[in-house]
């Protein structure tokens, strides 16, 4: 494996001294995602560098290779009870741990157990100037300044090469249950802010199809009793419809529409925008299945009144920025950190913003 660091530095070093744009890339699942235009750059191909580096199941960390297939590092867990507590989506099946750590994307479990960046302890990185550098470690504790192990979920690649991250991961439930309500938007939003006022084991929620479905978690006499508590159908098909919702497999997600995710307050009233909806995290995030006169600026207000900030998911356009513009200050701050870790700007030019 020291070989395959020593070949991924003497790349970065050359693409850096030569001003060479690079497009890091592990298994590939998330070339959707982001803006394309990086996508066209010589690969830089992350995924023979896998393997397991330490797991200590009783000490609920496993530590990894940027390389390593999400399936293989879940199954391992699966094997000892345990989980990555984010459910990163996997997609086509190819996803890697690094991709999974610099794209920061969470399913269904993250309104209520936490995100991606939340459960990362640290992280070894290739910057631009092809050095090696370590953050973090394998504990969780309070830095001072900026906490870089996080700072790398969801930065695609553009700040530094990921080679190895240490995660933090969550026992199994013992249960699981899934509740089936047949509700309109208004009062399934509704639904969902009760569910969050009280201690309830609610682990997702997704409304879609005019359907809510609420899953809980925990031990077998808490899920009983919250089933008791909330009423509603038992879903039999527990599984298969979370993982269609965690990987888009679900036939709301498909089709030739452009997919747009806003994240915004969970108390947000439903939106007035006439196109397919469905509703994760107990209101906190919103897709929209949008034709294409249903225009970004129109998605993007919507977004801004509800606090928050909407991304073209699928269904790019060379015209549209996928992410949300940023406001002057904070990509400021973006620039500062992007010159810091990539002076050179090689890594993944443009797949977060226009501006680098």
């Amino acid at each position: 494996m020291e070989a395959i660091v020593e070949q991924l530095t003497e790349c970065v070093v050359k693409a850096n001294k030569n001003k060479q744009a690079l497009c890091i890339r592990g298994g590939g699942s998330k070339d959707f995602y982001g803006n394309a235009r990086a996508l066209r750059y010589p690969k830089l191909e992350i995924r023979p560098y896998q393997g397991i580096v330490d797991y200590e199941p009783s000490e609920l960390v496993v530590s990894a290779r940027a390389g390593t297939p999400l399936n293989e590092l879940e199954s391992l867990l699966s094997e000892h009870g345990q989980m990555l507590a984010f459910e990163p989506p996997d997609f086509n099946g190819a996803a890697t741990l690094g991709g999974c750590i610099a794209a920061g994307l969470s399913g269904p479990r993250r309104g209520y157990a936490g995100a991606a960046r939340d459960f990362v302890l640290g992280v070894k990185l290739l910057d631009g100037r092809g050095r090696i550098l370590n953050f973090g470690g394998r504990v969780m504790k309070n830095v001072a300044g900026y906490d870089v192990s996080r700072l790398m979920t969801g930065a695609m690649g553009t700040l530094g090469v990921i080679l190895e991250a240490s995660l933090k991961v969550l026992p199994k439930p013992e249960s699981e249950r899934t509740l089936c309500f047949e509700l309109p938007v208004e009062e399934a939003l509704e639904t969902m802010r009760r569910c969050a006022g009280q201690t309830l084991p609610v682990s997702a929620t997704c409304h879609i199809d005019r359907r809510l479905y609420i899953r809980l978690s925990g031990i077998e006499s808490a899920v009983d009793a919250a089933h008791v508590k909330l009423g509603g159908d038992e879903f039999g098909d527990n599984l298969s419809f979370w993982e269609s919702i965690k990987n888009q497999t679900h036939p709301f997600f498909r089709g030739n529409k452009r997919l747009w995710r806003l994240s915004v307050k969970s108390t947000a009233p439903p939106f007035s925008i006439t196109c397919e909806q469905a509703i994760e995290w107990g209101g906190a995030l919103r897709w929209f299945a949008a034709a294409e006169d249903c225009t970004a600026t129109a998605v993007r207000a919507q977004a801004e009144k509800a606090g928050g900030h909407a991304m073209l998911f699928r269904g790019k356009d060379p015209n549209i920025s996928a992410f949300h513009p940023l406001p002057p200050a904070l990509l400021k701050i973006h620039r500062r950190l992007k010159r810091q870790f990539d002076p050179a700007g090689i890594f993944n030019p443009q797949r977060l913003f226009p501006e680098f």
